[in-house]
């Protein structure tokens, strides 16, 4: 396990990291519990260690030290038929809004089918219908805001103490704030986000059921 000591990841390796973490999150249920998990045991703070002269004066008192007395308590037994952890609440909507533009536009299906034997015209149809689809799951639960109100290759000045978040640099990036440059993307960010109520008992994994016809 990575100590918080070592080296940072460099920026290339922290971003695969983070497209492969976030499909995985989006695709794999298990590893999202998993990651979710991480995510809280990381807020606990460490836990001390005992000085060696503490651990003598523990063992000529007669007290085990901690890590046996750690082992020596059973952890509780899981109850019988006890239902599963529910989701998430971060991963399910995830899911939710994937399922949305699934249902909407399939694009599931457009991104897992192979395109390679197809001709352009056929995905050029294939693929103003997935937009179509999509955009309208899109605007029908988010309302989406550019981050700048600038037109896209206007020049733009980024003052000391602007948002990394909000704006990212690119090209040859040197130096320091003021930054003057040219807006390439105007980025974009999320006002509003209004998914359905999950019915009870539905399995968010589930993005699209299997049909059979009958």
């Amino acid at each position: 396990m990575a100590d918080l000591h070592d080296p940072p990841l460099p920026w290339s390796t922290r971003l695969w990291f983070a497209f492969a973490c976030f499909f995985r999150v989006l695709f794999d249920p298990q590893f999202a519990a998993r990651a979710w998990q991480a995510r809280e045991a990381a807020a606990l703070p460490p836990a001390e260690r005992a000085e060696p002269r503490q651990l003598e004066r523990a063992r000529s008192a007669g007290a085990p030290p901690a890590a046996e007395a750690a082992e020596s308590v059973a952890a509780p037994a899981p109850a019988a038929g006890a239902p599963a952890p529910a989701a998430a609440p971060g991963v399910s909507s995830a899911l939710q809004l994937l399922s949305l533009l699934q249902r909407e536009g399939r694009l599931v299906d457009f991104l897992e089918q192979d395109i390679a034997s197809f001709g352009d015209a056929d995905v050029g149809v294939a693929a103003r219908m997935v937009h179509e689809g999509c955009r309208k799951a899109l605007r029908s639960h988010a309302k989406l805001a550019p981050v700048r109100r600038e037109e896209e290759g206007a020049k733009v000045t980024l003052e000391a103490g602007y948002s990394p978040s909000e704006v990212k640099l690119i090209g040859n990036v040197s130096g320091s704030a003021p930054y003057r440059g040219v807006l390439r993307h105007r980025g974009w960010r999320a006002d509003e986000l209004s998914l359905p109520t999950p019915v009870a008992g539905h399995d968010a994994s589930v993005i699209a059921p299997a049909e059979v016809e009958l």
